[in-house]
């Protein structure tokens, strides 16, 4: 995978996405965003049938052309979406299968420590052909429905530890622009933002804030 991770990069929940106006909203949305500079962004949308998440990844993929676009769990339908990768936690497909489905361009990420223990990586987990290793909840959150207790800058300090120095860590849930440096010194390659960059008036423009803060 050629691929650098960014310093921050955004979440969209489809929670954040209107029913009125869908197509036009995301269309509008995903330029502002190419336009801010966005890299890499991560769609999940858990609920939905998948003629709604195709369609809303049409029209990302087109907003976002030169971005990479990662599908939150559904490792079907990175293909036909067009789609760069997927994230896969436990309950989805292994990450061995979804390299299988998605060979060895794609970037695959999964979640990095165990339901029971975040201080403890799992027993080979990083032998598994994943591309990058998500941690948190790192503050409290609403956004993403998780019964994991947050992990605190602590926690993010030593999953770093444990998981060495060329792994890369993305650092997720309740982050805010002042607590963002602290998460990404404590060993955090990347944080990735939902609320706090699309529950502003202008996401757009709130990212554009965050990649100036963070580089």
């Amino acid at each position: 995978m050629a691929f650098s991770f960014p310093r921050v990069y955004p979440i969209l929940d489809s929670s954040f996405v209107p029913q009125a106006n869908r197509a036009q909203f995301l269309d509008t949305l995903g330029h502002a965003l190419a336009d801010a500079g966005v890299t890499l962004l991560e769609y999940r949308n858990k609920a939905a049938a998948d003629a709604e998440i195709l369609a809303d990844s049409e029209i990302l993929r087109r907003a976002l052309p030169s971005a990479k676009l990662i599908l939150d769990d559904r490792a079907d339908l990175v293909a036909e979406t067009g789609f760069d990768g997927v994230h896969v936690d436990a309950g989805d497909i292994s990450i061995a299968e979804a390299r299988a489905l998605l060979g060895p361009e794609r970037i695959i990420g999964t979640f990095g420590g165990p339901a029971d223990d975040y201080f403890m990586l799992l027993t080979g987990i990083l032998r598994e052909p994943a591309d990058y290793f998500a941690i948190g909840p790192v503050f409290a959150t609403t956004t993403k429905q998780t019964s994991k207790p947050p992990i605190g800058i602590d926690g993010v300090r030593e999953l770093r530890f444990q998981a060495g120095p060329a792994t890369i860590l993305t650092a997720a849930a309740g982050i805010t622009l002042e607590t963002a440096p602290l998460v990404l010194a404590a060993g955090a390659s990347t944080v990735a933002v939902a609320a706090a960059i699309f529950r502003a008036a202008d996401p757009a423009a709130e990212f554009r804030r965050w990649r100036e803060r963070l580089g």
